[in-house]
């Protein structure tokens, strides 16, 4: 009997249409300008108004304006790609509900929403839309998104919840609410969000910013129509997203037609028995054809219903995806501007199978999605390094984040803390050191912020020494983190890369996997790199420890002055200076012995030869 193909659902869009109205390339740049200000204005009065330090200072929220297609027109460039990308996504969520429902948009209202299969990227990326009008004429919407410390999950804090059973134990859902309605704020939604989420004045306080920043982006909005009038601005942004779409197309034209496929492995739950659920491998298969690009995830692992490592479709796997293609083809370092906006993604097809990792069925949970769709990412650009060697990096160093909480007074703390991963070389630099990596980038919350509002000590807090990719480009070094408990918390952890450490490419050395250790009594206990709800009491430290990226290119190939400036930096030791780079560095001197060099270079490259043979 034969066996029936899996489902498989498709991301693709439509090529752009020419606008309505011919515009002229200086007015579509000034109004693109206008709207770039817009969407800043937006994400500086979030910022300014949350009350969270993962808004206000790790800037993990997105901002932007769609128009009344629910196509995105532009985006507040402070903010995180895992925050900015999904929003389309969400809108098209929306849609999906009010259709359903038979609900309309209605000037004066506010649509919060946090679906992960609905556009959502997870549960606690909590999106606030106001529908813009303009003579009573629905002409677009503003949105923003970001991430919340609780939304009364099973455990406290909204990150580390890997042990859900369901979507329903991460939190509460809330599919295309209005919590404003023609202008009138719905007490009874805004009651049971403060009922239901711990630390709910911090939580809740946040969500009321994101709606006073999103009203703030429809009044400006109304405003350009109202300076330019409707169908300029129309015009204008549908041009800027059919500029977006050739500037792609033009670089994926440039490639060679052909198949590229490659493979990468999360850690996924390292002491469960059950072998489905650790190791897991990611599978990307990338088809360039003429100026379109597919990328395909077939082969990819199934879904795990209970555990929330599953990657949403749309919200978490394609954004993972579109923003790995942005950087490696439209590199702003290298290219010209290309606004980013809805047109940028229509050349890229994305495929997965139903009911994998890479897109789940519901209510599978989603929560960590963070740690596999880093691995997509990273396993993207393995697939595009044979044609695209100069504009790739080795392997990238995953992150850790680790939700702490506690109970004061009755009342609960929450607090988010990220331990930043780290990038492979790549063509001509070395790979950048302790920053949270791809679609995160998120900023880094500065330790005095943390001390002044949390019962948590940060006693160590460095580099990791020694541990990067050896390379004629070394990979990032990652860091570590000591956080001491000053009384009784909980905590949870969701990270990757303790048992798959970054692949070097080009020659380069692999780098090196990451750990945490939990420290009671002066006794050291490593842990997974995934773990719910575990009780430090005061005094006890958990230290979490970045992997550290790959490296790029022969290691005997790296320039003497480069690897004597890092043992002087002490990034790496005298010994390591010698045995995988074939630099002798006196350390006394500050110098290199050149002649020793040339001669134990010449001594490696032999024997690395032989060895090939």
């Amino acid at each position: 009997m034969a066996i029936a193909a899996p489902a498989v659902d498709v991301i693709e869009y439509e090529p752009g249409k020419p606008p309505a109205k011919a515009i002229d390339p200086v007015t579509a740049r000034v109004i693109a300008g206008a709207l770039d200000s817009i969407a800043l204005e937006i994400g500086h009065k979030l910022t300014r108004m949350s009350y969270s330090s993962i808004i206000r200072e790790s800037e993990d929220f997105g901002a932007a304006l769609l128009d009344v297609n629910g196509r995105q027109i532009c985006e507040c460039a402070l903010s995180t790609p895992l925050q900015l990308g999904p929003i389309p996504g969400y809108m098209q969520g929306i849609f999906r509900l009010f259709k359903e429902r038979g609900d309309r948009f209605e000037e004066g209202d506010v649509i919060i929403h946090n679906s992960p299969y609905h556009g959502a990227s997870h549960g606690p990326d909590v999106g606030f839309c106001v529908p813009i009008f303009a003579q009573g004429e629905l002409v677009g919407f503003s949105f923003t998104t970001a991430h919340h410390l609780d939304i009364g999950s099973m455990s406290p804090g909204s990150c580390g919840i890997v042990d859900a059973v369901d979507a329903y134990a991460e939190g509460i859902q809330l599919k295309a609410i209005k919590c404003y309605e023609r202008g009138h704020r719905n007490e009874a939604v805004w009651r049971m969000l403060r009922d239901n989420i711990r630390a709910s004045d911090m939580v809740v306080g946040d969500m009321g910013a994101q709606v006073a920043a999103c009203q703030i982006g429809a009044q400006r909005y109304v405003e350009l129509l109202e300076q330019y009038g409707r169908e300029t601005v129309e015009a204008a942004t549908e041009e800027l997203m059919n500029y977006s779409e050739r500037m792609m197309r033009q670089q994926i034209e440039a490639l060679p037609d052909g198949r590229y496929s490659a493979e990468g492995h999360i850690d996924g739950f390292a002491e469960d028995p059950d072998p489905s659920k650790r190791d897991q491998v990611i599978k990307v298969t990338v088809t360039v054809d003429g100026g379109t690009m597919t990328v395909d995830l077939t082969g990819t692992a199934p879904q795990v219903a209970d555990r929330a490592i599953n990657m949403p479709f749309v919200g978490t796997v394609d954004i993972a995806i579109y923003v790995t293609l942005r950087s490696i083809l439209l590199d702003q370092a290298t290219h010209e501007y290309v606004p980013q906006n809805s047109g940028i993604v229509r050349p890229i097809r994305i495929v997965a199978e139903r009911g994998s990792l890479a897109n789940p069925t519901f209510p599978s949970a989603t929560i960590a999605r963070f740690c596999a769709g880093n691995i997509v990412a990273d396993t993207l650009m393995r697939a595009l390094a044979p044609i695209c060697p100069d504009r790739v990096a080795a392997g990238m160093a995953n992150m850790k984040v680790i939700a702490y909480s506690g109970v004061v007074d009755q009342n609960y703390w929450v607090y988010m803390d990220i331990t930043e991963g780290a990038y492979g070389g790549r063509l001509g630099k070395d790979g950048v050191d302790a920053v949270d990596v791809l679609y995160a980038n998120t900023r880094n919350n500065p330790i005095e912020d943390i001390e002044a509002h949390y019962p948590l000590r940060i006693s160590r807090y460095e580099l990791r020494t020694d541990k990067s990719g050896a390379g004629k480009w070394r990979g990032g070094n990652g860091s570590i983190r000591d956080m001491q408990f000053q009384g009784r918390a909980h905590m949870s952890l969701e990270g990757d890369g303790h048992r798959h450490p970054p692949m070097g490419a080009f020659g380069g050395y692999d780098g090196a996997p990451g750990d945490v250790v939990l420290i009671s009594d002066g006794k050291e206990q490593h842990l997974p790199s995934k773990f719910q709800s575990k009780w430090a009491e005061a005094g006890d430290i958990i230290r979490t420890v970045s992997p550290c990226g790959g490296g790029y290119g022969d290691p005997l190939e790296r320039d003497p002055q480069k690897v004597l400036d890092d043992v002087l930096d002490e990034m790496i030791s005298v010994e390591s200076a010698r045995t995988l780079y074939g630099v002798v560095v006196d350390l006394e001197s500050k110098t290199i012995d050149h002649r020793a060099s040339q001669e134990l270079r010449a001594a490696m490259s032999k024997q690395a030869v032989a060895g090939k043979a």
